[in-house]
Parts: C-alpha cells; structure tokens; sequence
C-alpha cells in the first residue's frame, strides 16, 4: 500500500483514541470538525471549492457544520475507506492525500500541550522533504532574508532568496514541512540574526 493510504489508517486509529471533542492544531476545530473537514473534501465536490476560495466558504462551512452533527464513527469511516469510487480523487490518492493525511494526523497529535514527534520509517523521508521544500517556498515567500531549510544529515535547500541575511531551519523533514504548512507545534532550530529569526518565525504562513 501507499504511504497516503497506511497514513489514512493511522489517522483514523488517533482520531478515534482522541475522540471527537480534542482539540486540534487547526485553530478552533475539535477532531469532529477536522473530520468532517476531511469527509467534505473527498466526498462533496459541490462544497469543497469554499475550501481555497473564500467566496464560497460559506456554503463550504454549512455544509461542513451539517457533516460534523453526523455520526462520529460514520465520518471515521469514510475517511478510512477514502474517496468514493466515482470520485476523480480516487485514482490519485498519493498525490492529493499524502500531505493532507499527514499534516492532519499532526494536527491531531499535537493538538494538546503534550506530545513526542513520530519516529517515522525511512521511506518518509523523502517525500517530506520534496513536500517541505515544494512548501517552504511559498510559506516563507514574504520573509525579507533568504530562508534555508537544513536536515540533520547536513542536505539544504534555499526556498526564499532576500536581503542580505540568512536564516537556516534546521530540523527532520517532517518538522520542517509541518512548519512550512503554518504548524507551530514543531521541534526546529532557527539559527541566523535574532532579527531576522524573529521575522521568519512570526510569519503567516497560511496558504
């Protein structure tokens, strides 16, 4: 199986050992709400457009808040089960699902004032760091010094070039990609001018 479908399954087991009232990284939203966030955006195409387009959000939202009154373990479920067979998502979950299980599995975990990161699998690795870059250019796109990430195996990769400071994030690939997606729950070392530090990490780093 794909890393996005083994990343489902765990997720669902962590929403359902949390329960439907935890709190979440994703400001307000309880686990119920994130998985009613998750079921509309595999399952109702007619509202998933409010998602990233904030003219729509308000249907997006009703909709949204009309999911979550459902039954907690019925969202579960068709989170575990993925998107429907008629679904264009279906044949690409790998592609479209595998930072959005991850980042929320996250958001999830980390939702409370205690938590450890994961130890993931090597075959992690990559894909969270070409996921950490591919993002780091747009989460730190309005930082006014260049912005360096750096894996503890000594790899960089510059995703924003700018003034004439520098600041290096250094930490796993999968710290430095939650912190590209606006994650501030996130174990990272920022090194460079405290100015410049204070800059970047005060960023909105919202999409």
């Amino acid at each position: 199986m794909s890393l996005a479908h083994d990343e489902r399954l765990a997720l669902v087991v962590t929403m359902s050992e949390f329960g439907p009232d935890a709190p979440t990284l994703c400001g307000e939203w309880t686990v119920r709400d994130l998985a009613a966030h998750l079921v509309l955006r595999e399952r109702r195409p007619d509202a998933s457009a409010g998602i990233m387009i904030s003219a729509l959000s308000w249907y997006t939202e009703r909709v949204q808040a009309s999911i979550a009154r459902g039954s907690f373990e019925g969202m579960l479920e068709q989170i575990r089960t993925g998107p429907p067979r008629w679904s264009p998502m279906r044949p690409f979950d790998e592609q479209l699902n595998l930072a959005e299980m991850f980042v929320h599995h996250e958001d999830v975990r980390r939702g409370g004032p205690e938590w450890e990161p994961r130890t993931l699998d090597l075959a992690w690795q990559g894909p969270l760091w070409a996921l950490a870059r591919r993002m780091g250019g747009r989460a730190y796109r309005k930082a006014p010094c260049t912005v360096v990430l750096e894996r503890p195996d000594g790899k960089r990769a510059t995703v924003r070039t700018a003034g004439d400071e520098t600041v290096v994030l250094v930490g796993d690939p999968a710290e430095l990609a939650l912190h590209a997606f606006g994650r501030d729950a996130v174990r990272l070392e920022a090194q460079g001018p405290d100015q410049a530090v204070t800059s970047v990490m005060s960023l909105d780093r919202g999409i």
